[in-house]
């Protein structure tokens, strides 16, 4: 809807330059265009407060007064774009919850859908991640009631409650028939953003699962740990596995990339007005010392994720392999409203590579694409739709795609796309399983 808001913009705008051109305008003239546009927004909630009468006076039910408004605001953000929405108080705190690292549930990342929760991504180690549920997968009830109707934070809530206390999921999954059933038992989900190992004695492995407040801090840590574990001359390089991270805070995706960089831009943001773009630079040096580094991501890699990969690729600091993003490039600002009432999560801008690339509704493209080995139980739902799928999503400047591979094998001996980052690492030539497999020569940027 902005899109077409600022095209129309554009075509006013042009029409009153010719009309400039051909003649000056007088002030009343100005003044009386003015009147107009706002006599119609003027109208328009004269409408929405005829409306609101007649629910509250003729409705065979008396209603709440507070719930009307509420539903009609979250009409009208939800109207934007996939992710704008607004969060009553309960559900504003709740979110606060969650980028703090610490709340009580399932483990899992979710939005709506046609109606429906959709799984961004389970979490690592979590709940929903034990029970086998899967990125893309649909839930259609709770406790076996539908879900259709409520709000996401009322889906949420309903799924949050008293820890060792159960809740009952309907699944939809593409390529099943029938609905699975799942039975889960509520947990403290400490949110553990970073977990990390060694590997061979020669590479650390640094695995970001999300970006909440304790990234950036987290991951210098592990990097410290890692190299107090593995000598300098010993340690061939890092992979960092971003895929299934499903995003979160702007400033964490700085913080991160600049662990690995040692200056230029990470990421600019782009509003609807020129005066409004912001551009965040790298700070504080790369920690690791130039070590080649491998960023791994997949379909399921979103948000903070394509940041930090489109990053660390424009400055070729890094080799990216795996499957295209997901194709989430705005970014949602949180306005708290006060006096009690919430917040909203708005889509205010989009934001670009350091190389000025859109992923909206496009992705990052890995340097090398591995596709997995998924089991026949799988096939059909191993990838995730992305961005471009998402109804009323902001179109991406130039060609969308979407549809990419995001499962991820449970053993690593069977993980492809991680043999490859290790082999690349070690020097050794990588065989990537896809039709855009091309590595002849291991080489990783500095």
């Amino acid at each position: 809807m902005r899109k077409n808001y600022l095209f129309l913009l554009g075509t006013v705008t042009g029409v009153c330059l010719t009309l400039a051109v051909g003649g000056p305008l007088s002030p009343q003239w100005i003044a009386g265009a003015k009147a107009k546009v706002d006599g119609d927004v003027y109208s328009q909630l004269n409408l929405f407060g005829e409306v609101f009468e007649r629910v509250r006076n003729d409705y065979v039910e008396k209603p709440n007064d507070s719930l009307l408004v509420e539903g009609a605001i979250n009409g009208m953000i939800t109207s934007l774009d996939p992710h704008s929405r607004y969060m009553n108080d309960a559900a504003w705190h709740e979110m606060q919850d969650t980028t703090k690292g610490e709340f009580g549930g399932l483990g899992i990342e979710v939005t709506m859908e046609d109606g429906l929760v959709k799984v961004v991504t389970p979490m690592d180690d979590t709940p929903a991640s034990k029970a086998g549920i899967l990125s893309g997968d649909f839930i259609s009830q709770i406790d076996d009631e539908n879900v259709q109707g409520l709000t996401l934070e009322q889906a949420v809530n309903k799924m949050k409650g008293p820890v060792e206390t159960k809740t009952k999921l309907t699944i939809l999954r593409k390529g099943t028939d029938a609905p699975i059933f799942v039975t889960l038992t509520r947990e403290i989900i400490q949110v553990k953003p970073v977990s990390y190992r060694t590997n061979g004695g020669d590479i650390g492995y640094i695995r970001i699962s999300s970006f909440s407040e304790q990234t950036g801090d987290e991951l210098k840590k592990a990097i410290a740990d890692i190299s107090k574990q593995i000598p300098a001359q010993g340690l061939a390089g890092y992979v960092l596995d971003l895929r299934n991270n499903p995003g979160g805070l702007l400033d964490q995706a700085v913080s991160v990339s600049s662990a690995f960089l040692a200056r230029g831009e990470v990421v600019s943001t782009r509003g609807r007005k020129p005066e409004e773009t912001q551009r965040f630079s790298a700070k504080g040096g790369d920690i690791t010392k130039g070590k080649p580094l491998v960023v791994l991501i997949n379909g399921g890699s979103a948000s903070a994720s394509e940041i930090v990969a489109g990053a660390l690729h424009d400055h070729k600091r890094a080799t990216v392999i795996g499957t295209r993003s997901f194709g989430k490039g705005s970014v949602q600002t949180i306005i708290p409203l006060g006096g009690g009432h919430g917040a909203l999560a708005l889509t205010t801008a989009r934001y670009f590579t350091p190389s000025g690339h859109s992923i909206q509704a496009q992705g990052v493209v890995p340097d090398i694409e591995v596709l997995q080995d998924v089991p026949d139980e799988l096939k059909g739902r191993a990838e995730m739709k992305g961005e471009a799928s998402m109804r009323g999503h902001l179109a991406a400047e130039g060609a969308e795609q979407t549809g990419s591979q995001s499962y991820v094998p449970p053993a690593e001996k069977d993980d492809k796309a991680l043999a490859a980052a290790y082999n690349l690492l070690r020097g050794v030539s990588v065989n990537a399983g896809g039709p855009a497999a091309t590595a002849t020569k291991a080489t990783v940027p500095n």
